[in-house]
């Protein structure tokens, strides 16, 4: 059995996408699992593009201010359909899945806008002068990644239209603002992320 079918399988047996298409009806429209899983590909590929990765404005020079606006879009996007991120998240991770030239480019190509939109043009004058840039941001990836995925985890069973969002947002504004007091300069300090020399 190929890696697509594979990955299908162990997707489709989810609690929330295993009812999603039956067995009769899969085969009506699909010749085979690895037909329905490339044209899951491209429509997942092309959903994150359109309804996620092109809706954030890459003027924003404000690593954080970027990084607030990406998570506007994503979870707008998630929304909308979250088994694409689901799916598209088990290919990227699954290291032994063999995929043509052609989706090879396509996959890195949108790995590479991923990361312009989110990481091109960034102001790194903004940041404190005693920790490198580039360590800064990937700190700041890392915990908001986290903290992403612990909202993830904790919505995975709700309908995600008929919940208030409000005070889930309200607590990543409240992370966003702990980060800046960390890891930006402050008028009148020294460069070093204190409003006082040290």
């Amino acid at each position: 059995m190929s890696a697509p079918v594979v990955l299908l399988i162990r997707i489709d047996g989810s609690k929330k996408t295993r009812y999603a298409i039956g067995k009769g009806m899969l085969f009506y429209y699909f010749n085979s699992k690895e037909e329905l899983f490339y044209y899951l590909l491209e429509f997942g590929t092309d959903f994150i593009e359109k309804e996620y990765l092109n809706q954030i404005e890459e003027q924003e020079t404000d690593f954080l201010a970027r990084y607030r606006q990406a998570a506007q879009c994503k979870l707008k996007a998630y929304t909308k359909n979250p088994h694409v991120f689901n799916f598209l998240g088990a290919v990227f991770i699954n290291k032994s899945l063999e995929l043509s030239p052609e989706w090879g480019e396509r996959i890195n190509h949108l790995k590479m806008l991923s990361y312009d939109k989110l990481f091109k043009n960034i102001d790194h004058s903004l940041f404190r002068k005693d920790i490198e840039s580039e360590k800064i941001i990937k700190l700041i990836q890392w915990v908001m990644d986290g903290y992403g995925n612990e909202i993830i985890a904790r919505l995975e069973e709700e309908n995600l239209a008929s919940v208030n969002m409000e005070p889930y947002w309200r607590e990543f504004y409240q992370y966003l603002d702990i980060l800046k007091k960390i890891f930006y300069k402050h008028e009148g300090g020294n460069g070093n992320g204190s409003g006082a020399d040290r």
